[in-house]
């Protein structure tokens, strides 16, 4: 056989993929892999063959995904080690962990989607990858079709990330959206979301920000070269957020969304470090992730050459999500056809993330004090007393109580630490009655 014969063959040659999972996203990543095998092939150069798909159970109507029964399979252990693409969209940490690191030993590039794993255990996954001279891609592991991933660890490596700022988890945008447009409270919002299909039976790891303190450990690893896992993250849901405190906020030309929060701070001994964090916070109307609306996603992005940059979609998804996973598909196909590999782990800067208490940002503060004169004196001299800046005071008095009134004060930024020894001792105060809210203040 010549040599333009061999090289004619090895490019008809199918590339195999297998699919760990088919669920939402893996029976859509399964049918546009179908129903786009010629332009794939045109796109990579070898046509992609799926060989494979690894479920839980057989014996369901799968014909949505355009393959035929017999490629399904309950042995996902056998079925990586006969792949040269292996998708994992089955999520959770085992049994996902175990295949992947199985498919990488067999010679197999590994797309996931897989946000927990990676938040968890990215540097092992890493290393393995290295080890195996194959790639690892997770586009869609944080805000679905949003291209967001790939800008941070390629397009934006020559530049230095100050901020990433995002909403990065589309059912507690949905709940804090409809409170602030219709007046709903909490309980009713997720009830809401969960009849469209927004939100799961059990809401928990949206609503307590797990799901979005996985992604800001991804985020802040790729914009800060440095390695960050999930416990790192500080964490606080929308549970508490009432409909009192969306008024307040709108009171303030402000909104309050979930955010999650990655940037570089200056630590207290003069070196870098960074914050990472998830919490609900107020932001103007004026800033651009105000308007992102219902299930959507948006991100935020400063940088010290490339200043502004926002990267707005939908955030999950079955066809939203498998587009960002075949992007990354067809990447690795690539790599495989052309030679070389994707970029690996870049921790070289190795920050530390700095300690909750350490964070500097500005505070809302609503309290519940008696209408009597000397009341804002007292006040002011406890946040004096532990470093916190008044920025902006309002005081009303209670409609239904002529003899107390509400206090809302607005901080300049402060550290964390700092504003909660203010409220501890704001607390004790006898001309105040409670302290009703506090909540943090973005996005100036």
């Amino acid at each position: 056989m010549s040599v333009n014969a061999k090289h004619e063959a090895r490019e008809e040659t199918p590339l195999r993929v297998a699919l760990l999972g088919c669920g939402v996203v893996g029976a859509s990543v399964a049918r546009l892999l179908v129903e786009g095998r010629d332009d794939f092939a045109a796109r990579i150069g070898r046509p992609l063959d799926v060989v494979g798909v690894a479920v839980r159970r057989l014996g369901r109507d799968r014909r949505d995904t355009g393959l035929p029964d017999e490629l399904f399979t309950t042995d996902a252990e056998e079925l990586v080690t006969r792949a040269d693409i292996v998708v994992e969209v089955i999520g959770g940490i085992e049994p996902a962990r175990s295949l992947i690191l199985r498919a990488f030993e067999h010679g197999a590039s590994v797309v996931t989607a897989n946000k927990a794993l990676l938040a968890e255990d990215g540097p092992r996954l890493y290393e393995a990858a290295r080890a195996h001279g194959v790639d690892l891609y997770y586009e869609a592991s944080v805000a679905g079709a949003i291209p967001l991933l790939r800008p941070l660890r390629e397009s934006l490596a020559g530049d230095d990330v100050r901020t990433v700022l995002g909403i990065v988890n589309g059912t507690t945008n949905y709940v804090l959206d409809k409170m602030d447009s219709t007046g709903q409270g909490f309980a009713e919002a997720v009830e809401q979301a969960q009849a469209l299909g927004y939100a799961e039976a059990d809401p928990t790891a949206d609503v307590e920000g797990f799901d979005a303190a996985a992604k800001a450990a991804i985020l802040a690893s790729l914009a800060f070269h440095s390695r960050v896992t999930a416990p790192d993250v500080y964490r606080e849901g929308i549970s508490e957020v009432t409909a009192s405190d969306v008024r307040a906020a709108a009171e303030m030309d402000c909104v309050v969304k979930l955010l999650a929060i990655c940037e570089r701070q200056q630590r207290e001994d003069g070196g870098q470090g960074i914050s990472v964090r998830v919490h609900p916070a107020m932001i103007p109307r004026s800033h651009p992730l105000a308007s992102v609306r219902e299930a959507f996603n948006a991100v935020f992005v400063e940088a010290e050459a490339a200043g502004e940059l926002m990267f707005y979609g939908p955030g999950a998804g079955g066809d939203p999500t498998a587009s960002a996973v075949l992007g990354d598909v067809v990447a690795v196909a690539r790599h495989r056809v052309g030679g070389g590999l994707g970029p690996a782990e870049s921790a070289y800067a190795d920050l530390p993330v700095l300690p909750m208490g350490q964070t500097r940002t500005r505070y809302y503060l609503s309290l519940d004090v008696a209408d009597r004169p000397g009341v804002l004196a007292q006040v002011a001299e406890a946040f004096s007393r532990h470093g916190v800046s008044i920025q902006q005071v309002r005081q009303t008095v209670a409609a239904d109580d002529r003899s107390s009134a509400e206090l809302v004060i607005v901080t300049h930024r402060a550290t964390d630490e700092a504003l909660g020894a203010t409220v501890r001792e704001i607390g004790d105060l006898d001309v105040v009655v409670g302290v009703s809210s506090v909540m943090r203040v973005e996005g100036e």
